[in-house]
Protein backbone atom coordinates (compact mmCIF):
# COMPACT_ATOMS: atom_id res chain seq x y z
CA UNK A 1 0.00 0.00 0.00
CA UNK A 2 1.37 3.37 -1.04
CA UNK A 3 1.15 5.97 1.81
CA UNK A 4 -0.33 9.06 0.12
CA UNK A 5 0.62 11.29 3.46
CA UNK A 6 4.16 11.41 2.17
CA UNK A 7 5.42 13.33 -0.80
CA UNK A 8 8.09 14.91 -2.42
CA UNK A 9 7.21 18.86 -2.06
CA UNK A 10 4.63 20.86 -0.10
CA UNK A 11 4.41 23.48 -3.36
CA UNK A 12 3.84 22.86 -6.59
CA UNK A 13 7.54 24.31 -7.55
CA UNK A 14 7.09 23.33 -11.56
CA UNK A 15 4.13 25.24 -12.75
CA UNK A 16 4.98 28.30 -10.60
CA UNK A 17 8.77 27.75 -11.96
CA UNK A 18 7.58 27.90 -15.34
CA UNK A 19 4.98 30.41 -15.10
CA UNK A 20 7.84 32.90 -13.11
CA UNK A 21 10.14 32.35 -16.15
CA UNK A 22 7.56 33.29 -18.31
CA UNK A 23 6.67 36.41 -16.76
CA UNK A 24 10.32 37.48 -15.87
CA UNK A 25 11.11 36.94 -20.02
CA UNK A 26 7.89 38.98 -20.65
CA UNK A 27 9.64 42.22 -18.48
CA UNK A 28 12.73 41.51 -19.41
CA UNK A 29 11.75 41.60 -22.98
CA UNK A 30 10.44 45.02 -22.74
CA UNK A 31 13.66 46.60 -20.60
CA UNK A 32 16.35 44.48 -22.73
CA UNK A 33 15.14 43.04 -26.13
CA UNK A 34 16.62 40.27 -26.96
CA UNK A 35 15.46 39.47 -30.48
CA UNK A 36 15.41 38.99 -34.16
CA UNK A 37 13.12 39.38 -36.57
CA UNK A 38 9.73 37.12 -37.29
CA UNK A 39 9.34 38.49 -40.14
CA UNK A 40 9.13 35.02 -42.38
CA UNK A 41 12.54 35.72 -44.57
CA UNK A 42 15.68 34.79 -43.69
CA UNK A 43 16.91 33.40 -40.86
CA UNK A 44 14.29 34.75 -38.95
CA UNK A 45 11.57 33.72 -40.27
CA UNK A 46 13.69 29.92 -40.30
CA UNK A 47 14.12 30.37 -36.49
CA UNK A 48 10.25 31.21 -35.96
CA UNK A 49 9.35 28.01 -37.84
CA UNK A 50 11.63 25.97 -35.69
CA UNK A 51 10.40 27.52 -32.95
CA UNK A 52 6.62 26.44 -33.74
CA UNK A 53 7.81 22.75 -34.37
CA UNK A 54 9.71 22.62 -30.96
CA UNK A 55 6.58 23.99 -29.14
CA UNK A 56 4.42 21.88 -30.60
CA UNK A 57 6.84 18.78 -29.33
CA UNK A 58 6.76 19.96 -25.93
CA UNK A 59 2.92 20.72 -26.32
CA UNK A 60 2.50 17.16 -27.23
CA UNK A 61 5.07 15.81 -24.73
CA UNK A 62 3.04 17.39 -22.27
CA UNK A 63 -0.14 16.33 -23.42
CA UNK A 64 0.42 12.87 -24.06
CA UNK A 65 2.15 12.34 -20.93
CA UNK A 66 -0.77 13.47 -19.25
CA UNK A 67 -2.91 11.30 -21.14
CA UNK A 68 -0.92 8.23 -20.19
CA UNK A 69 -1.08 9.40 -16.09
CA UNK A 70 -4.71 9.41 -16.26
CA UNK A 71 -4.75 6.17 -17.68
CA UNK A 72 -2.28 4.72 -15.07
CA UNK A 73 -4.51 6.63 -12.14
CA UNK A 74 -1.65 8.08 -11.38
CA UNK A 75 -0.86 11.70 -9.80
CA UNK A 76 -0.32 14.95 -11.68
CA UNK A 77 0.44 17.28 -9.10
CA UNK A 78 4.27 17.49 -8.38
CA UNK A 79 3.13 18.66 -4.59
CA UNK A 80 1.03 15.11 -3.59
CA UNK A 81 2.22 11.37 -3.65
CA UNK A 82 2.97 9.73 -6.45
CA UNK A 83 0.00 6.84 -6.49
CA UNK A 84 1.55 4.63 -9.25
CA UNK A 85 5.36 4.17 -11.31
CA UNK A 86 4.65 5.50 -14.46
CA UNK A 87 6.84 3.71 -17.67
CA UNK A 88 4.55 3.47 -20.61
CA UNK A 89 4.47 6.35 -23.41
CA UNK A 90 6.32 9.09 -23.22
CA UNK A 91 7.49 7.61 -19.82
CA UNK A 92 9.40 5.22 -21.99
CA UNK A 93 11.78 7.57 -23.10
CA UNK A 94 12.01 10.47 -20.66
CA UNK A 95 11.22 10.20 -16.84
CA UNK A 96 10.00 13.91 -16.92
CA UNK A 97 8.01 14.48 -19.73
CA UNK A 98 5.91 17.00 -18.34
CA UNK A 99 9.16 18.97 -17.59
CA UNK A 100 10.50 18.22 -20.54
CA UNK A 101 7.77 19.39 -22.96
CA UNK A 102 7.25 22.44 -20.47
CA UNK A 103 11.05 23.43 -20.97
CA UNK A 104 10.70 22.47 -25.03
CA UNK A 105 7.87 25.10 -25.42
CA UNK A 106 9.54 27.93 -23.72
CA UNK A 107 12.84 27.16 -26.15
CA UNK A 108 9.73 27.08 -29.23
CA UNK A 109 7.99 30.01 -28.24
CA UNK A 110 11.29 32.25 -27.24
CA UNK A 111 11.80 31.22 -30.93
CA UNK A 112 8.40 31.19 -32.68
CA UNK A 113 7.93 35.08 -31.49
CA UNK A 114 11.31 36.09 -31.21
CA UNK A 115 11.81 36.51 -27.05
CA UNK A 116 15.27 34.72 -26.54
CA UNK A 117 14.64 35.51 -22.81
CA UNK A 118 12.05 33.21 -23.03
CA UNK A 119 14.83 30.55 -24.12
CA UNK A 120 17.08 32.07 -21.10
CA UNK A 121 14.59 31.72 -18.05
CA UNK A 122 12.91 28.53 -19.48
CA UNK A 123 16.47 27.12 -19.39
CA UNK A 124 17.26 28.52 -15.75
CA UNK A 125 13.26 27.14 -14.80
CA UNK A 126 14.57 23.35 -16.24
CA UNK A 127 17.46 23.52 -13.38
CA UNK A 128 15.42 25.04 -10.69
CA UNK A 129 12.63 22.28 -11.28
CA UNK A 130 15.50 19.67 -11.51
CA UNK A 131 16.49 20.80 -7.94
CA UNK A 132 13.62 21.81 -6.11
CA UNK A 133 11.40 19.05 -7.81
CA UNK A 134 12.97 16.40 -9.95
CA UNK A 135 15.73 15.32 -7.32
CA UNK A 136 12.81 15.01 -4.55
CA UNK A 137 10.41 12.99 -6.01
CA UNK A 138 12.99 10.51 -7.42
CA UNK A 139 14.27 10.53 -3.86
CA UNK A 140 10.12 9.93 -3.41
CA UNK A 141 9.51 7.49 -6.11
CA UNK A 142 12.33 5.26 -5.08
CA UNK A 143 11.19 5.10 -1.27
CA UNK A 144 7.61 4.26 -2.89
CA UNK A 145 8.67 1.66 -5.37
CA UNK A 146 12.26 0.45 -4.54
CA UNK A 147 13.16 -2.33 -7.20
CA UNK A 148 11.21 -1.13 -9.87
CA UNK A 149 11.98 2.70 -10.13
CA UNK A 150 15.98 1.53 -9.72
CA UNK A 151 15.22 -0.45 -12.49
CA UNK A 152 13.40 1.96 -14.90
CA UNK A 153 15.75 4.72 -13.34
CA UNK A 154 18.60 2.64 -15.06
CA UNK A 155 16.60 2.62 -18.31
CA UNK A 156 15.37 5.61 -18.75
CA UNK A 157 17.29 9.06 -18.89
CA UNK A 158 16.11 11.98 -16.48
CA UNK A 159 15.16 14.21 -19.44
CA UNK A 160 14.94 12.13 -22.64
CA UNK A 161 16.65 9.31 -24.35
CA UNK A 162 17.45 5.13 -23.16
CA UNK A 163 20.18 4.41 -21.20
Amino acid sequence: MIDTTDRPNSFPWPPVLYGVAILIAMALQQVVPLSYPVDGSGLGGALHLAGWAFFLVGAGFDIFAMVTMARARANILPHRAATALVESGPFAISRNPIYFGNTTMMVGAGLAFGNLWLIVTGLIAAVLVLKLAIEREERHLEALFGPAWIAYRARVRRWIGRH
